[in-house]
């Protein structure tokens, strides 16, 4: 069946994201109330893009930016590539800090293609749109709380990547904590062991299980839910600042993590009034995204 194009702009708005959370590595995610928008159509030839916010004047303007490539992609399995595309794109979210920029990036990318291909939403699916994003990605655990919104279980089978939402309890009220420094996730992962003892292993595995009960209904848990011995600790030499404030906070009681890969560092329950901060640290208080990735015709 020949593919056709939808004619005007379609806008794309992510959320940030914060994965494993502590014990759950590349399997849970949280969606956090700060989006990227990104604006696209299909036009008569080239690739145009523009950046605004974060990533201004460093990202690429033409087909080497991430969303172009996840739109390629999608093209691809949508059955036909544009002549041409044009972006806008109103970053939010912070590059290479541990809170999915990339993850957002690719969403948006695979669901823009798939709002500007007439009967997209039959050719590829939600479920086949997650598998997507997570194959670009090279995991699920931050596209699937991009796209579903939410606290977000994923995993992946042999036909590809699946995931979960469910719903937070009221009174998880993520805080996220930003340097100035980034991080990337390839070093971060480079800096884990290729094996890790079973107990570790058996431990986590019981954290990550408090950690779905307590997130979704009774936060009182959730400092003792956060605790991991699988990848924190080996990472901590490449981010001391966050570790020494992912330390600071949990002797004061807080449920922090290191958010993804980091740099930036996650906290799921009240900081206390007068905790010392420093000014090195963006702070944002940042709701849930219950949505996830929402589609709209037309531009900002």
């Amino acid at each position: 069946m020949p593919t056709t194009f939808a004619s005007g702009p379609v806008r794309v708005r992510v959320p940030a994201t914060s994965a494993n959370l502590g014990p759950g590595f590349d399997a849970l995610g949280l969606a956090l109330g700060r989006h990227d928008d990104v604006t696209a159509e299909v036009t008569g030839g080239g690739v145009r893009v523009a950046v605004t916010g974060e990533g201004a004047g460093e990202l690429p303007a033409d087909d080497r930016h991430l969303v172009v490539t996840a739109m390629r992609a999608a093209f691809d399995v949508l059955g036909a590539q544009p002549a041409g595309l044009a972006l806008e794109c109103v970053n939010r979210i912070p590059q290479a800090r541990g809170l999915g920029s990339s993850s957002a990036a690719i969403v948006a990318g695979v669901l823009a293609a798939r709002a500007l291909v007439v009967d997209g939403g039959q050719r590829l699916d939600d479920a086949a749109a997650l598998r997507l994003a997570a194959e670009l990605e090279g995991h699920p655990d931050n596209v699937a709380p991009c796209l579903l919104g939410g606290f977000t279980i994923a995993w992946t089978e042999p036909s590809g990547a699946r995931a979960v939402s469910l719903p937070v309890a009221s009174a998880v009220r993520p805080t996220v904590f930003v340097p100035a420094e980034r991080g990337l996730t390839a070093a971060a992962r480079a800096a884990l062991p290729a094996s890790v003892p079973h107990a570790d292993a058996a431990a986590n595995a019981g954290r990550a299980a408090l950690l779905v009960h307590a997130l979704t209904v009774d936060p009182a848990l959730l400092l003792p839910a956060t605790v991991d011995r699988l990848h924190q600790e080996q990472r901590a030499p490449g981010m001391p600042a966050s570790a020494r404030l992912v330390a600071a906070l949990r002797a004061a009681g807080v449920a922090a993590v290191i958010s993804g890969a980091g740099p930036t560092v996650l906290a799921l329950s009240d900081v206390p009034a007068g905790f010392e901060l420093g000014t090195e640290w963006r702070r944002w208080e940042l709701p849930t995204d219950v949505s996830g990735a929402r589609v709209f015709r037309g531009t900002l």
